[in-house]
């Protein structure tokens, strides 16, 4: 079942990534590799192309424009390498992107793709991740692992149209910066059904980040007017932390030859707080503590089969289901709420020591309405949106 187990790997990783074209999760925080028998590297490569757009709504718009593609197409990557140092220790090394958003609506132009509430509206974040952790073997079929990670992010918001008012024109570059946390489970297995039950808790992360804010000449007026004196582009530091999650994931085979596997994920966004000093006094000079990105927790649900056909070839399908939040208001930075995907792949054994696996995902990204202001206003709907992945993966044994 190795060669099924490879390519269930590479099954999470693309369904998160899809998904992630909602959010910010990208690879899933995978650590399969960690079960791999005896030592083993792998790199992996995948594509995502999200289908995002959407209509303007608000009743006090002139024009009822449609935003265009909202969301650019990403690549996504990832190594790792496992050694089996004895019968009970093993270590692994792994390398992805966890997190990331390439969201971009189109600049308005009367008559033509471009919202005229949010146009011009950007959001990019790039991430890298290095985990390095360990795993002990108490050899009853239960095992603990655990570990600790290094993560660099940096990213780009730019807030535009009329949903911002005033804040229309405001900026945010946030340079890059590491920050350090860990990940910590425990696992049962069963080799002679191929049963595996794995639970893994990852911490957040607190990132202390440079930034630069471009702030319009309309805030910094009212905040003169209010006694705040304000400059037109302020640099300072930055409070950004990213998420923890829970993976449980399991496995165990139900025919000859037969896997059924799936998984849950969740993560708590709403821990997501990026609230640089100029954006928090223009949104509340009293109080502050708004924030520039605000996502629902979410929790992602995956179920598939996978089926060995003959020595060399492995196929296998796997559904995944996100839930949606509490109503269909969200950040116009991320504008889709809930998925349900569908992955079709399969491993090819090109020889003892080599397999290469790949696959096809077809996500359908849920219904919103993106919003701005206290209280919540939509100023568009977002309907009928997907995303295309695909990804392929190489793994060798030594």
């Amino acid at each position: 079942m190795n060669r099924i187990a490879t390519a269930v790997t590479l099954v999470s990783v693309m369904g998160a990534g899809a998904a992630g074209a909602q959010g910010l999760d990208r690879s899933g925080q995978n650590i399969g590799i960690i079960f791999e028998e005896g030592d083993y590297a792998e790199i992996s490569l995948g594509y995502v192309a999200p289908d995002i757009d959407g209509v303007d709504t608000d009743a006090e718009l002139p024009l009822r424009q449609r935003s265009g593609d909202a969301a650019d197409n990403y690549f996504n990557g990832g190594l790792g390498y496992k050694q089996q140092i004895n019968d009970a220790v093993s270590f692994a090394l792994i390398v992805d992107q966890p997190y990331g958003a390439n969201i971009a609506y189109d600049t308005f132009v009367p008559g033509e793709n471009g919202s005229l509430a949010f146009g011009g509206t950007l959001a990019t974040l790039d991430s890298s991740s290095v985990t390095a952790m360990g795993r002990y073997e108490f050899g009853n079929g239960f095992s603990v692992h655990g570990g600790a990670r290094a993560q660099q992010f940096n990213a780009k918001i730019a807030l535009n149209g009329a949903a911002y008012g005033p804040l229309s024109g405001y900026r945010a570059d946030l340079d890059a910066d590491t920050g350090y946390g860990w990940q910590a489970g425990m696992a049962y297995e069963r080799p002679d059904i191929a049963l595996r039950v794995a639970l893994t808790y990852f911490s957040e992360i607190d990132h202390d980040v440079d930034s630069v804010e471009d702030i319009p000449a309309l805030v910094v007026g009212g905040l003169a007017l209010a006694g705040i004196t304000l400059p037109s582009t302020l640099a300072g530091t930055t409070e950004v932390t990213t998420p923890e999650a829970i993976n449980l994931d399991f496995q165990t085979g139900i025919a000859a030859d037969t896997l059924l596997f799936g998984g849950i994920r969740h993560v708590r966004y709403s821990d997501v707080i990026v609230s640089p000093t100029a954006f928090d006094l223009a949104v509340d000079p009293l109080s502050g503590g708004d924030t520039l990105v605000g996502i629902d927790d979410s929790t992602t649900f995956r179920l598939g089969i996978g089926r060995r056909f003959n020595d060399r070839f492995s196929g296998l399908v796997s559904v995944s289901y996100t839930d949606r939040g509490d109503d269909d208001l969200v950040s116009p930075l991320a504008p889709t709420d809930g998925s349900l995907g569908i992955t079709v792949g399969g491993a090819y054994n090109v020889s003892d020591a080599v397999t290469i696996s790949g696959g096809i995902n077809y996500t359908r990204l849920g219904d919103a309405r993106p919003e701005t202001g206290t209280p919540d206003r939509p100023f568009a709907s977002f309907e009928d949106n997907s995303a295309l992945g695909i990804g392929v993966k190489v793994g060798v044994r030594f």
